[in-house]
């Protein structure tokens, strides 16, 4: 299992919340575009795969980024807020 920060960039209305879409099924919304996943090696493929699939690899402005943290960074994320990290994952935050 892993923990990745899933961000993207799509200029496309459509293209953009049927990305959105895709992720609420693997993870968080902490914000419009970024999303907080912990997923198996299975799951990770298979949501790139989908992902590929809904961008424009043609269109500049088109990207997604997928940040592998490892469990010592997520032991380090810091908030500011009030909106708990709702991640569930084996991980120990404290």
């Amino acid at each position: 299992m892993q923990f990745i920060l899933v961000t993207y960039d799509i200029e496309n209305d459509r293209r953009r919340t049927k990305i959105h879409k895709v992720l609420e099924g693997y993870g968080v919304a902490v914000q419009y575009s970024v999303f907080e996943c912990f997923v198996s090696d299975e799951d990770y493929a298979g949501l790139r795969i989908r992902l590929r699939k809904l961008m424009d690899p043609k269109h500049p402005a088109d990207s997604i980024r997928y940040y592998h943290l490892c469990r010592g960074c997520v032991e380090k994320v810091d908030i500011d807020g009030t909106r708990p990290f709702e991640v569930a994952s084996p991980f120990i935050i404290s």
